[in-house]
């Protein structure tokens, strides 16, 4: 038998892409692969004609199995929906491995509870959010792995995660608007912008005095500056922006728009067969904010321009009723507008986009196929081989069609454009394919999204589930592999290969996410890696300890009833998993701090005599007995 610590096995790297499957050697590959073996002997040793155990099977299949101790090949960012965070899943396995509290207090992570997230959240954050569309930047049209956005609509914000530490690290609230909905991120050469949707029309201004003007109601498609976040430029536009994506090229951005008859009410928003697309220029809006032709809103300095049918800076293009979802092909060629209220998805040929703009065609000349799917199309994915997968919200299906023969029945061939529908439970929302929005689709996995799950999973009462379903499109036919509960209208998703993720294992001391707490001790005289020290400024009490498993710095301090307490924490351990916490019993204060981090929490000092601290996040064999006094004297 293999002695996994032979030291002349060969040394393979487990991430090493290059090396074989069959001679990648390591001690997490060789127990996966003796249990495998043990398996699959046991069950051929049950008789003749034995088959391999399931989990051995879709082993051998590439589904959605990962066995213990193997890693998954894709990241998985889903938007948390009305939770306000973003979780990281892996895939194939599905497994949830991390949450990143985004717009959403989290009493685990101390976020929008310590000074740090306070100061990236903004004053008088609110204690909601309502995350959709999550999006990395990219670079060149592949992703980078440096950024991941998303939106929120409940509050008209967008925020940025850092991908190396998964953190976010910028909120942005956009002024002049309500209601944040699609966002995309420009493609190439490179992230510059984020493109950010805001959906409902209002008056501007909005101070109360011109609310029944609704025909002067508009609404704004806003460019935020993906290094800086602030808002670079608005764009005034017809009708309520629904979702939006960029070209291949850096030259466009576009959204789906409904609601052109500017009804404030239900039947008012469906009256007209056809709402549009609007496109962008982005070459027009810069040159035109660098000459000035623009305006500023009361209350913001953002350069606003008037970008309503008839300016050089759009062109719409009439599509079928109330569209949805706009995606575009991997190759750059194409975009899907999805219908909704019609059963149809429209086809763009992007490189039509220059004549539209120098006027030589008709805004409906950009369209090369109007085709029928079924029932309730609301977004499209791609394999990156010339195929499509839309889902049909109504239907509760899946369709996969071919974009070259959709073309071609359009101009009247007979031929089979739709290649399979695939049922799915039950009403499928978004959709996305493994690196579907780069250059890189490799046609592995597809991402349901359903928005109700009925019978799916066992009853947790009346509030149900949704479904995320897991499906095989590396063949010639779709292959559900997977169902997944998750809660609160996660909405959206997006899948990256491992490969492009690059995060620390611990802490750089220099990470600007703890700059302003170290600024206050250097003001305060204090070396945040060494001391452990008691600063008192009248009835502000500043803390500073240091944590090494299983120990704080400090194991009691005093302060006054009524004192502002902050404590401040740096975590000197430096292996990877030793995060340590603080919390102050009865005072709902409690923060993590990661390996070479600092983190600080403030909370007033409102009850007399002992009050203990301790570690909450389990660091030690000793963790229990990491903690500490805070005794509180009579003011």
């Amino acid at each position: 038998m293999i002695n996994p610590n032979d030291k002349n096995l060969p040394k393979v790297d487990v991430e090493d892409p290059a090396a074989s499957e069959h001679v990648k050697v390591s001690r997490r590959l060789f127990l996966g692969g003796s249990a495998a073996l043990m398996g699959a002997a046991g069950t051929m040793g049950a008789g003749m004609g034995g088959m391999l155990t399931p989990s051995v099977a879709h082993a051998s299949t590439g589904s959605a199995n990962v066995g213990p101790g193997e890693l998954d090949e894709y990241y998985g960012f889903w938007s948390g929906g009305h939770s306000g965070e973003v979780r990281i899943l892996g895939l194939p396995s599905m497994r949830e491995l991390m949450r990143i509290p985004v717009f959403n207090v989290d009493s685990a992570t101390g976020w929008g509870l310590t000074n740090e997230s306070k100061e990236v959240l903004g004053e008088g954050h609110y204690l909601n959010g309502d995350c959709h569309h999550p999006h990395m930047s990219m670079t060149d049209g592949h992703y980078d792995g440096k950024y991941v956005f998303i939106n929120d609509k409940a509050n008209t914000r967008v925020a940025r995660i850092r991908c190396d530490i998964m953190k976010t690290d910028k909120i942005t609230t956009i002024p002049n608007c309500q209601a944040i909905h699609g966002l995309r991120v420009q493609k190439v050469p490179h992230t510059k912008y984020v493109f950010a949707n805001a959906e409902f029309r209002i008056p501007h201004p909005n101070n109360g005095l011109n609310m029944d003007d609704v025909k002067g109601y508009y609404t704004l498609f806003n460019g935020l500056d993906a290094e800086s976040m602030d808002v670079a430029w608005q764009v005034i536009v017809d009708g309520n922006l629904d979702n939006t994506d960029a070209d291949y090229t850096g030259k466009y951005a576009f959204s789906t728009c409904y609601n052109s008859e500017g009804a404030v009410d239900l039947a008012g928003t469906m009256r007209a067969e056809r709402d549009h697309l609007v496109v962008f220029n982005i070459a027009l809006i810069e040159a035109a904010v660098k000459a000035g032709k623009f305006i500023k809103l009361p209350g913001s300095d953002v350069p606003v321009l008037d970008g309503r049918k008839g300016s050089k800076l759009t062109r719409y293009i009439p599509v079928p009723k109330n569209p949805h979802g706009i995606n575009t092909a991997p190759g750059g060629k194409y975009a899907v507008a999805n219908g909704k209220l019609s059963p149809t998805v429209t086809v763009f040929e992007l490189a039509k986009f220059d004549d539209l703009f120098a006027d030589k065609i008709k805004p409906r000349d950009t369209v090369v196929a109007e085709v029928e799917l079924g029932l309730g199309p609301l977004h499209t994915a791609f394999d990156g081989k010339g195929n499509a997968f839309t889902t049909l919200f109504i239907d509760s299906q899946v369709c996969k069609w071919n974009v070259e023969k959709a073309i071609q029945a359009y101009k009247g061939e007979q031929v089979d454009y739709i290649l399979q529908k695939l049922d799915v439970h039950y009403q499928p929302g978004h959709n996305h394919t493994t690196m579907g929005e780069t250059r890189d689709a490799d046609g592995k996995y597809l991402i349901s999204l359903q928005k109700f799950s009925k019978d799916r999973f066992l009853q947790c009462g009346p509030l149900h589930p949704e479904n995320d379903q897991l499906i095989d499109i590396s063949g010639d036919q779709m292959k559900l592999i997977h169902d997944g509960p998750t809660y609160a209208e996660p909405h959206d998703c997006m899948i990256v290969h491992r490969s492009k993720v690059k995060t620390r294992k611990i802490y750089d001391r220099k990470d600007p996410t703890f700059a302003g707490t170290v600024a206050m001790a250097k003001a305060d005289g204090v070396t945040l890696e060494t001391d452990n020290k008691v600063i008192r400024d009248g009835n502000k009490v500043r803390v500073y300890m240091t944590s090494i498993a299983p120990v704080y710095g400090i194991n009691e301090f005093k302060v006054k009833l009524g004192d502002e307490v902050t404590v401040i924490v740096t975590n000197l351990d430096q292996i990877e998993d030793v995060t340590h916490g603080f919390c102050m019993v009865n005072h709902g204060a409690q923060m993590e701090i990661s390996p070479q981090q600092t983190a600080s929490i403030t909370f007033t000092a409102d009850k007399l005599g002992v009050q203990w601290y301790y570690c909450n996040w389990f660091c030690h064999a000793l963790h229990m007995e990491m903690r500490g006094r805070m005794l509180v004297e009579p003011a």
